[in-house]
């Protein structure tokens, strides 16, 4: 059984960061692709931003300059740095990892609170 479980979520003011974790545990054989979605009340889920299993990146319009993803293979766990964080980017935060395991299949975590107000 794989499981993804986030982490680092929470209430932030305007302008303030967070780095949110999310570590894959289980039966691996290996984790290609890991990225970050969110969805916001009312709205569609969104990409926020992906990473390869080479360490190549791709960003939502909306975080460049301000969000940071990365990941740590040895640990199996992808993060996201988020700086100067706005009200429009509260929402639930959701982990995502296509992983090998019996199957290879994209795998989702149970989703962490974003909020950003004053």
């Amino acid at each position: 059984q794989v499981q993804l479980v986030e982490s680092g979520g929470g209430l932030v003011q305007p302008g303030g960061s967070l780095r949110l974790s999310c570590a894959a545990s289980g039966s691996i054989f290996s984790i290609y692709g890991m990225g970050w979605y969110r969805q916001a009340p009312g709205k569609a889920r969104e990409l926020v931003a992906t990473i390869t299993s080479g360490g190549s990146t791709n960003y939502a319009d909306s975080v460049k300059g301000r969000f940071t993803i990365s990941r740590d293979n040895a640990k199996n766990t992808v993060y996201l740095q988020m700086d100067s964080l706005r009200p429009e980017d509260t929402a639930v935060y959701y982990c995502n990892a296509d992983i090998g395991s019996y199957t290879t299949r994209p795998y989702w975590g149970q989703g962490t609170q974003v909020t950003v107000s004053s």
